[in-house]
Formats: C-alpha cells, sequence, structure tokens
C-alpha cells in the first residue's frame, strides 16, 4: 500500500506565534525542494480564532521573504487527527492537550516538533510570545530546522 502523501499539522496554544512560524518555515523548506505538502497550523486553545499571527511573528517571517499576515489561527478539531498525517506539538502541554484531544486510534502521528531536530528530541519549543523580537528570531531557526529535519526524513 503507497504510503499517503504527507500532510502536516503544527500546534501552539494561541496559533499566532509558534506554529504559523513552523507553517511558514515548512511551506518555505519544501518549496525549495520542489515538494508539494499539505501543511497547516492550529493552537489547542481558542484564544486567538480567526486572528492574524502576532506582529513580531509577521516581521520575522517577512525578514526571510515570507508573508504569513494572511494567516489565521484556529483550534484543533477532530477532524485533523485524520487529515493529517502528522501533528507536531510545540511543547509538552500542547502535546498533552493533543493526546486528551486525539480519537482512540489517530490517523496522525502526534510527536514534539523539536522531536524533528537531531540532537533535540523531547525539548519544547520555547514560547517567544513573553520576549522581544529576538525571541521570535531563535523560534524561526528552530521550526527552520525541524522543516528540514522533516523533509529529510521524507522517503525520496
Amino acid at each position: 500500500m503507497p504510503m499517503a502523501e504527507p500532510a502536516v499539522l503544527f500546534v501552539c496554544l494561541g496559533n499566532i506565534c509558534r506554529s504559523p512560524l513552523a507553517e511558514a518555515a515548512l511551506r518555505h523548506e519544501a518549496a525549495k525542494a520542489g515538494l508539494t505538502l499539505t501543511v497547516d497550523s492550529a493552537g489547542t486553545a481558542d484564544y486567538h480564532v480567526g486572528e492574524p499571527p502576532d506582529p513580531r511573528a509577521i516581521r520575522t517571517a517577512a525578514r526571510f521573504g515570507i508573508d504569513i499576515a494572511n494567516y489565521r489561527g484556529r483550534q484543533v478539531e477532530a477532524a485533523d487527527f485524520t487529515r493529517f498525517t502528522h501533528i507536531y506539538a510545540a511543547d509538552h502541554a500542547n502535546l498533552r492537550n493533543l493526546q486528551r484531544l486525539a480519537p482512540h486510534s489517530p490517523g496522525a502521528e502526534l510527536a514534539l516538533l523539536l522531536d524533528l531536530v537531531a540532537g533535540r528530541a523531547g525539548e519544547g519549543l520555547t514560547d517567544p510570545w513573553y520576549g522581544n523580537e529576538d525571541g521570535f528570531l531563535d523560534t524561526w531557526a528552530d521550526v527552520t530546522a525541524a522543516a528540514r529535519g522533516f523533509l529529510a526524513k521524507l522517503p525520496r
């Protein structure tokens, strides 16, 4: 049976900082590699449904030539566990939330985002929300490394 085309969902708490940056990074890295993937992001909480990403996240992505201003926050829904083949949580709290929300046999692999980065398995992605712009650049570096790690594990 052929492997399903990868469909990736990145999840953080509010879907305005880490997960939209992770979505943008994977879209960008996949395009550079000539690959088409289904990629989305969501939050476990409903704090920012319908809102654009944090302005600092928008500016950070723009520094790398990526426009995320039209992204909109959404909350994880039950269908995501079958719509996506991989769901990556930004941190342990969001992974636990996903595990509670998941059906008995989720179709998607659930893991931490930084599990995709060599030497970082088991680590949570630092939330830049309470910091300054530099924290968003650090997040960008981490999600870009994770995007590259994800692409490297795809069968060629």
